[in-house]
């Protein structure tokens, strides 16, 4: 998400409930007041105060596939990244969804929200019978020659093309990572980014990976310039 902290009452208590060393560095989630954070590699990556963008992204890549009036009657989507939970708690309730996959790298955010706090913002959407959680490296897993295709990809990846904390996830965003994500969709298939700014650059780069009918969605949020969500389409 955002690296810059949002703004917050000065006489918040913060609270540190958990901290972990994991193949990335440390992660930790601290409570603000009434919300959670997740701080990773002492920056600020996401909290629970305005889950707007993140559910628009999930909105945004439905509405895209029945634009066209041809999408696929349960359609299928990976959601990139479990974070809080906004984005997969979005999803599993609309019932339009097919198969719903979550991929995470951090062990820790999935403890966080099978037994922990962070439970009640996924709100139960783990046990829902259309969900997989897929513990693993996201870039790992679509690399993979053998991958499931899916009709909707929506990541939410560090704070997105421009500005990434963690660097190996610049590579997603790259020639490379783009043709990756280009194979992982079937044909007609919506990929949808979030970003913490808007990237003219990116919209380029999807363009020049093959991508069509490149958009980008604003919203407006409290802090700073607006969060985006980036939408493209794989034809053929």
């Amino acid at each position: 998400m955002t690296t810059a902290l949002p703004e917050r009452d000065a006489h918040e208590a913060v609270v540190t409930l958990d901290r972990r060393e994991g193949p990335f560095g440390e992660v930790v989630l601290r409570q603000r007041g009434r919300h959670y954070e997740i701080i990773a590699n002492g920056c600020f990556l996401m909290d629970t105060a305005d889950g707007r963008s993140e559910r628009l992204l999930i909105q945004a890549a439905l509405d895209e596939l029945d634009r066209t009036g041809a999408g696929p009657a349960a359609p299928s989507v990976l959601i990139g990244g479990l974070g809080v939970g906004f984005s997969l708690a979005y999803a599993a309730a609309e019932p339009r969804w097919g198969r719903i996959a979550v991929v995470e790298r951090e062990s820790a955010i999935i403890d966080w929200h099978r037994s922990g706090p962070l439970g009640g913002f996924s709100d139960g959407a783990l046990d829902d019978a259309r969900v997989s959680v897929i513990h693993t490296d996201l870039l790992e897993y679509l690399a993979a020659a053998d991958g499931e295709r899916y009709d909707a990809l929506c990541l939410d990846i560090d704070n997105g093309p421009d500005w990434t904390v963690t660097d190996s996830n610049s590579g997603l965003y790259g020639a490379d990572g783009l043709a990756v994500l280009w194979h992982r969709l079937r044909p007609g298939g919506v990929l949808a980014v979030w970003s913490a700014q808007p990237s003219t650059a990116f919209e380029e780069a999807l363009r020049a990976a093959g991508f069509s009918d490149v958009v980008t969605e604003e919203v407006p949020v409290s802090r700073g310039v607006p969060d985006v969500v980036h939408l493209a389409r794989r034809v053929g």
